[in-house]
């Protein structure tokens, strides 16, 4: 695996972190969203990347803006709602390795971009992409910034602003024009920390603007790509009534499976009678769904 940095069409970078496959230019290739403060060393994308890697794709994990290994140029960050950077690479790759068929996947927040990003821009997306999976998805932001605070998500919450506050704070000192929103410091939640920084940065009113704005809920049912949507009831991120939105804003739409099974967590799936070597189940029913919309595309080597 190798890291690369593309620069952006806005004067900006994008980080890609990227595993090649044996079998060439045409193998089937994998592109992975991460969830909030993800990246590389997020245990579903190593998951991930080895599922890729057994099946012989590559494999491309896009590091959104301010979770790379440097500082982005802009003030920019990245959100919930933001899809121009991950359709873009989407292009870029289409470009790249125009004979691969090409599975998008998104988790968490990530899950939430590209849902959004497939009711966007689902009519208009290169030939080359063949289905999708978003796992974990917060698809009523408002909802779930408000319920990731009771009970054990308060303490992903915590997580979370342990990395968000000072990672703002430090884009405010380099970038003088962004100093109004240095109260972002005396966020104590996810919701206070958007209402303070992430809205007002990319251009919402406030946070209840931003999550109205940027949940993927609405855009469901506008999904043209053959798509599964694996979610957890018990997932601590989302009250579970969510989900039964979810499977009604897609009722009607052959494109949209789901599956929502009880026990999950938030990127959980995991299975296997040894707790020291589990089964990572999610990755593992994203890559077989995946496989299946990739195989008509496969060329048989002569």
């Amino acid at each position: 695996m190798r890291l690369e940095r593309w620069d952006t069409p806005d004067g900006d970078f994008l980080e890609v972190a990227r595993l090649d496959s044996p079998k060439g230019a045409a193998a089937p290739r994998l592109l992975l969203f991460h969830g909030l403060e993800g990246g590389m060393h997020s245990h579903y994308a190593r998951a991930m990347f080895r599922e890729a890697g057994q099946r012989g794709w590559a494999a491309d994990l896009l590091l959104f803006r301010s979770c790379g290994t440097e500082a982005n140029r802009l003030p920019r960050s990245y959100h919930s709602g933001e899809t121009s950077d991950p359709l873009w690479i989407i292009e870029h790759l289409s470009r790249e390795f125009p004979d691969a068929p090409l599975g998008l996947m998104g988790v968490s927040l990530g899950g939430n971009v590209l849902c959004k990003l497939l009711g966007e821009f689902g009519d208009v997306l290169p030939r080359q992409v063949v289905g999708a999976v978003a796992m974990s998805v917060p698809f009523d932001l408002a909802r779930a910034s408000r319920h990731i605070g009771r009970g054990f998500g308060a303490i992903y919450e915590k997580f979370f602003l342990k990395s968000l506050i000072p990672k703002a704070l430090t884009k405010i000192d380099r970038h003088p024009e962004l100093a109004p929103l240095r109260r972002v410091q005396h966020a104590r939640t996810l919701w206070e920390f958007d209402d303070a920084f992430t809205a007002p940065l990319h251009g919402f009113l406030d946070a209840a603007d931003y999550y109205a704005r940027a949940s993927s809920l609405p855009y469901l049912a506008r999904i043209q790509l053959p798509t599964l949507l694996l979610s957890a009831v018990d997932d601590p991120f989302l009250p579970a009534d969510v989900l039964d939105e979810v499977r009604r804003a897609v009722r009607e739409n052959p494109q949209v499976g789901v599956e929502f099974p009880a026990r999950g967590g938030h990127v959980g799936f995991t299975a296997g009678r040894r707790p020291w070597n589990p089964w990572y189940y999610g990755e593992w029913r994203a890559a077989e769904f995946l496989a299946a919309r990739m195989q008509p595309f496969v060329r048989t080597p002569r």
